[in-house]
């Protein structure tokens, strides 16, 4: 492990490189920052060798862009694509990015932003579903937020114009475009070729052969376990044993497995006797900082600890316990969105929409929790602090509910199912969650009671 030859003044530097890499699978000059590619260039070739060893991941560094080529073991829907306003990408934009981006490779090196529409929109034309219409202003909002992912991330540079004044009116406004051919280029590169499967667990790990096809497979390779359970350790906010099998689980106890990674990204494990986390101290490599500030995450802690408490209540009635669903359903909607019919039948390899993947989920049962104690809980948690919310919030108790579920959801802390949540074992770090309300000093303000002159403390 090349980490291990550094001198230990720039170690820091070389794990704040790591922790970059796996942030970002991709890196241009200008995204996520202006140090960022520097920073890898200068360290490519000793992360090259230690993110294949440690992972099997593959990176590959240019003058202008780095990109990394990560192993899915797994589905991730916790990680989907966001508009500038952080919004959640939905069908139409994931079309309308796609639709681009191949628009983008054909074209020369400068593009206005009616004439790319035009492209999408014949090639939308011709899939079942998918249109856009220029005359439409929804249509012009998902193709905006479209193109602004690609900008955000250097594929193309706003030149002259703006796409806000197309968005508004594309009769009288325009944007015009520089495009940037290699980040283009290192943007999408699948696995393997996606007109050859017939259902997305082919582009996960171990579908080189056919899902159904047992006679195939390899018995397991001890460093590709290893490797498994380190992508794992990165990839997922905590990985318990019960997500791993026997070998697995072995592996996540060995200290070695872990101290490599930590040596690596500069993260302090913790360990629990139901698994393992990385505590991510600098915030660079966390797409979630929790605890955090802002209502969301405030309400987020509070309703941890109090849902903490409520499992291990021995006064309140005895909860049921259930499994964790496995990922069928979202391969069943991902899979429903492939074309059917013509050169997809044809040059379809391996991989059925029927096949089973192993989501790494054991079959063990944990406490669940029915929506409405947790409607409850919020309401009241609403009266005791709702001063200190922000003033959306204290109106919408029901969003607010939603939205610190959905976080403790992507934390794996909880999981979330018809009906109310399971509670899973990392949670109980959060109990006995200590609040403090304090005031702050009064403030001048144009506008009399902009703001709460109180604020909320949870830790």
């Amino acid at each position: 492990m090349r980490a291990r030859e550094i001198p230990s003044l720039a170690l820091d530097s070389y794990q704040r490189a790591a922790r970059v890499a796996l942030a970002n699978h991709l890196v241009t000059s200008t995204y996520p920052d202006r140090i960022a590619l520097p920073l890898l260039r200068r360290w490519a070739t000793e992360l090259r060798e230690d993110l294949l060893d440690l992972f099997g991941y593959r990176l590959e560094v240019t003058e202008t862009t780095a990109r990394l080529f990560p192993v899915l073991d797994a589905l991730d829907p916790s990680q989907p694509a966001r508009t500038a306003t952080d919004r959640i990408f939905d069908r139409r934009r994931y079309a309308y990015l796609a639709l681009a981006l191949a628009a983008l490779g054909r074209a020369g090196n400068q593009i206005t932003l009616s004439e790319l529409a035009d492209h999408v929109a014949a090639e939308a034309g011709q899939v079942d579903g998918v249109d856009l219409e220029a005359d439409r202003a929804s249509d012009r909002d998902a193709f905006v937020d479209a193109v602004g992912w690609l900008a955000a991330r250097g594929a193309i540079s706003l030149a002259d114009g703006d796409a806000g004044g197309w968005a508004n009116n594309p009769s009288s406004g325009e944007a015009l475009y520089d495009i940037e051919r290699s980040v283009v280029v290192a943007m999408f590169r699948p696995p393997r070729a996606v007109q050859h499967l017939r259902s997305v667990t082919g582009l996960l790990a171990g579908a080189e052969a056919p899902l159904d096809d047992e006679e195939t497979r390899q018995p397991t390779d001890p460093k590709e376990t290893l490797r498994k359970v380190r992508r794992a350790l990165i990839e997922r906010p905590v990985v318990y044993f019960d997500d791993l099998d026997q070998d697995g689980r072995t592996a996540l106890a060995a200290e070695r497995t872990v101290i490599d990674v930590e040596l690596l990204t500069g993260l302090v494990a913790e360990r629990r006797a139901e698994g393992v986390t990385l505590i991510d101290t600098s915030g660079r490599l966390s797409d979630i900082r929790f605890p955090s500030t802002g209502t969301i995450a405030q309400v987020a802690l509070l309703l941890a600890g109090e849902i903490s408490d409520r499992v291990v209540d021995p006064d309140a009635a005895e909860l049921t316990h259930h499994s964790i669903p496995d990922d069928g359903d979202l391969i069943e909607r991902l899979d429903s969105a492939i074309p059917g019919g013509g050169i997809f039948d044809d040059l379809a390899e391996f991989g059925t929409a029927s096949s089973e993947v192993d989501d790494g989920i054991g079959s063990d049962k944990y406490p669940f929790i029915e929506n409405s104690w947790l409607r409850g809980t919020v309401a009241d948690l609403v009266e005791r602090f709702g001063r200190t919310f922000a003033a959306q919030w204290q109106a919408d108790p029901d969003g607010l509910r939603e939205r610190a579920v959905t976080m403790l959801h992507r934390l794996r802390l909880v999981s979330i199912v018809s009906g109310g949540i399971i509670v899973l074992p990392a949670i109980a770090r959060y109990r006995d969650v200590m609040v403090s309300v304090r005031d702050r000093a009064p403030q001048d303000s144009l506008f009399d009671g902009t703001s709460p002159d109180t604020e909320i403390e949870a830790h």
